[in-house]
């Protein structure tokens, strides 16, 4: 049985292909290597490189594999890009979805696991925050992915196409083996940017406030490992095939930790010093953003195994340490 995982060769993607074949489960990957990297892709992958939103291209790859379920990561992901680009996030999120359910409902495919993000919540009254918390998004990035989680609700109604949304805080770490990691060009996400500070690649991590509400001043996060993440997924899949219902799931550690607090486990984990300055609060950051997970952990029987920050950093630091120049150094 084939899953098709779209946008399988990026961070997450890559992690969700070597789980499905840890498995035993053949994943056909389909990525245009826009921010992905074909090196990430393990051998047993089908891997077919291409734009989802090219009609034909899909259709061919529906018409030579037979898939049964869909795992949905391929989108754009920068809040501030997004602000900077919004038409070209509602083109390749919001159209990219649209193409691949016009597939699924041509050729009879019923289940897709959604890569949501706690972005559609935009900056919650009440923490931790569950899938009953008002949406109401802050940049088009987040904007983008609540469109694409109604359009596949509406599709659902239309096609009979089933699907979970998996609404992820921040993801973080690595494949424990250091086979697969984080490798953004720029990156923007904090645990990647400590561990370039960490390998002299950055002079210094720059902390946006240090004023707001928090025990240190500085924003809390909560932070979910990707393996875990992933395990949630083929778990989605499961409860679909099982013929669960059409459902929405945060997913985090259910803890927060601050920007400092991750500096001082990074710099155990590392064992070095990570220099930082400090910057202008960024608009629309929250000050905490923790999420509650137990919807997932009671429905589709999720149980995160790799939940400390020091875990989540020391895989992490495994991966940046062999690989410090990314994927062979190159900037795709």
């Amino acid at each position: 049985m084939s899953i098709l995982v779209a946008g399988g060769a990026g961070y997450i993607g890559s992690h969700a292909v070597h789980q499905l074949l840890d498995q035993g489960k053949q994943p056909v990957v389909v990525d245009n290597l826009g921010t992905g990297h074909k090196e990430a892709l393990p051998k047993g992958a089908v891997f077919y490189e291409g734009d989802i939103r090219d009609r034909e291209f899909m259709r061919s790859v529906f018409r030579r594999k037979k898939i049964k379920q869909v795992l949905m990561f391929a989108a754009h992901s920068i809040v501030g890009e997004s602000v900077e680009k919004p038409l070209a996030y509602y083109d390749n999120n919001m159209f990219g979805t649209q193409v691949l359910l016009e597939m699924m409902a041509e050729f009879g495919v019923r289940d897709i696991v959604f890569s949501s993000t706690a972005a559609v919540y935009g900056e919650p009254k009440d923490v931790p925050v569950t899938e009953e918390a008002p949406t109401r998004p802050q940049n088009p990035y987040g904007e983008t992915k609540l469109g694409m989680e109604n359009m596949i609700k509406w599709a659902s109604a239309a096609h009979g196409i089933r699907y979970v949304s998996l609404r992820y805080f921040n993801v973080a770490g690595a494949r424990q083996s250091g086979r697969v990691g984080e490798d953004h060009r720029p990156e923007t996400h904090l645990v990647p940017i400590i561990l370039q500070a960490a390998l002299g690649q950055r002079e210094s991590v720059t902390i946006f406030g240090d004023d707001y509400p928090t025990r240190d001043g500085t924003c809390i996060r909560d932070y979910v490992h990707v393996e875990d993440l992933i395990s949630a997924h083929l778990q989605a899949l499961d409860h679909l095939k099982k013929g669960g219902d059409s459902d929405v799931f945060n997913l985090g550690s259910s803890e927060g930790f601050s920007v400092k607090e991750m500096i001082e486990a990074a710099e155990r984990s590392t064992g070095q010093h990570i220099p930082q300055e400090y910057g202008e609060r960024r608009a629309g950051d929250p000050s905490r953003l923790i999420a509650s997970s137990e919807k997932a952990k009671n429905m589709l029987g999720w149980k995160p195994v790799r939940t400390k920050v020091d875990t989540v950093i020391r895989d992490a630091w495994n991966w940046h340490r062999k690989n410090p120049n990314g994927y062979g150094g190159h900037s795709s």
